[in-house]
């Protein structure tokens, strides 16, 4: 797999891009300064992918036809655990208060993704097949064009002055992406002429930790 980056950058986001590259070269995936990382958040023009938070892994899927993945019954399809609301709350609230700018939010239609979403209270949520989970992308063209759409998206950068908000799959992330987050891991990207960089790796603790400690 390979993501296309471009080396460029202009104005403000060159100093934040120039001071995660001194702290991290040459490692993508390796964690930045919290100040430098909150400086992009609040800075707008990012991507942040969440996984969904955490479910109960003893309910299992059962995808027959199209349409079942809107599911909420636990007997049909795996839902939030009652740890993963409580994260999906401490994420949007973290975002909240560290005052971190957000226009759209988008997720897969799963019910446990478009909850996650919703539990987090950071602006209306709108269902996108665009992060379908792979087990049900032969609804949608197929895993690649899942993967397509994942990584055009990604690229795509969002409204001026805000922040994209996606919550979907691991599997998609892992796919479309350089990593596999955990649940209810949200992953910073910077689309990047054509291409996306990762800027970093939240979990629910960082964000917490990130609205404790900022100014």
């Amino acid at each position: 797999m390979r993501i296309h980056i471009k080396r460029r950058a202009t104005g403000a986001w060159l100093a934040i891009l120039l001071t995660l590259a001194v702290l991290a070269p040459g490692r993508a995936a390796t964690p930045p300064d919290d100040a430098a990382l909150l400086a992009a958040l609040r800075a707008g023009g990012l991507n942040i992918y969440f996984r969904h938070v955490a479910t109960e892994w003893s309910q299992n899927d059962r995808v027959g036809q199209r349409g079942d993945w809107v599911d909420c019954d636990p007997a049909r399809m795996r839902q939030l655990s009652a740890a993963g609301r409580a994260d999906a709350r401490v994420i949007g609230k973290a975002m909240r208060e560290l005052e971190i700018p957000v226009g759209e939010v988008l997720a897969s239609p799963y019910c446990r993704t478009m909850e996650t979403a919703s539990l987090m209270e950071v602006g209306p949520v709108q269902a996108s097949t665009d992060v379908m989970n792979l087990r049900s992308a032969s609804y949608f063209g197929g895993r690649e064009a899942v993967v397509s759409t994942a990584r055009r998206l990604l690229s795509s950068p969002p409204p001026s002055g805000t922040n994209r908000i996606i919550v979907a799959h691991g599997n998609v992330a892992r796919e479309a992406t350089p990593v596999y987050p955990g649940e209810g891991e949200g992953l910073v990207f910077a689309p990047d002429g054509g291409g996306f960089r990762l800027l970093g790796r939240l979990t629910p603790a960082d964000w917490q930790r990130l609205a404790a400690t900022a100014n």
